[in-house]
């Protein structure tokens, strides 16, 4: 019996186009330069730019092993990379002015929603199913995803969100999935998760002992890894449900 359905953020839930790291690298880094400069730093687009990147190449390299760090120490891999010891001088108020910069663009130009997840959402709460995200963030912090769910009205049907910033660990690791789990109080089989990646999602989910239903316009037959089920949108979510065994 499916008890619990664990759902995907970035590529399922929501959808961001490619141009949008841009955008929000760059509201970030004017808003650091001029943080930076009011605590008394001479900083310049060019280095802050360059850290910037380095900083994308320190999480890059640590996401690759599926582990995760605050959105704290995203700033402070920029400081570090842009001067060696930075983030150990600089005061509280400072570092919590850059880590507000850093985390809250997405609020200004939010994502776009799946239209059709409200009803589908509500119909399987409605249903008694347990429902829960699990998220690999990216520059965006968990605490910041919360806000632009609930500005669409997405935040209530769910009972918990595991985000990896905030628990350390990535898909497709299982045990993002088995700690979510834990904290519901239910075994593997008795829950489904539901993505677009065929690594972090399927592949992750069933390594965990999950089914997996994947969300994508890809016949099943051309897909290398095989979900349980495949369906375009979270609105074909209830049906697909009742059709697994």
């Amino acid at each position: 019996m499916i008890r619990a359905v664990t759902v995907d953020f970035w590529g399922t839930l929501m959808f961001d186009p490619p141009s949008s790291d841009n955008r929000y690298k760059q509201k970030r880094l004017a808003d650091f330069e001029t943080i930076l400069r009011s605590a008394g730093m001479a900083v310049t687009p060019k280095a802050l730019d360059r850290a910037y990147e380095e900083s994308g190449r320190f999480l890059g390299r640590l996401w690759r092993t599926c582990k995760d760090v605050s959105v704290q120490g995203h700033v402070a891999a920029i400081l570090e990379a842009l001067e060696p010891g930075l983030p150990g001088r600089l005061g509280s108020g400072s570092l919590a002015t850059l880590v507000q910069a850093y985390a809250n663009p997405a609020l200004l130009v939010p994502p776009t929603p799946d239209l059709s997840a409200r009803g589908a959402l509500a119909a399987l709460a409605a249903q008694g199913t347990v429902l829960c995200v699990i998220a690999n963030t990216m520059r965006t912090p968990g605490v910041v995803l919360r806000k632009v769910l609930d500005r669409y009205g997405l935040l209530a049907p769910f009972k918990l969100l595991i985000f990896s910033d905030e628990c350390g660990v990535r898909k497709p690791d299982p045990e993002i999935f088995h700690l979510t789990l834990r904290q519901i109080g239910l075994a593997p089989e008795e829950a489904v998760h539901v993505g677009d990646d065929p690594v972090l999602d399927v592949q992750g989910a069933q390594g965990a002992g999950m089914r997996a239903i994947q969300v994508t316009a890809t016949p099943p037959a051309a897909l290398r890894r095989k979900p349980d089920a495949v369906i375009r949108q979270l609105g074909d979510l209830p049906a697909a449900l009742s059709q697994l065994p």
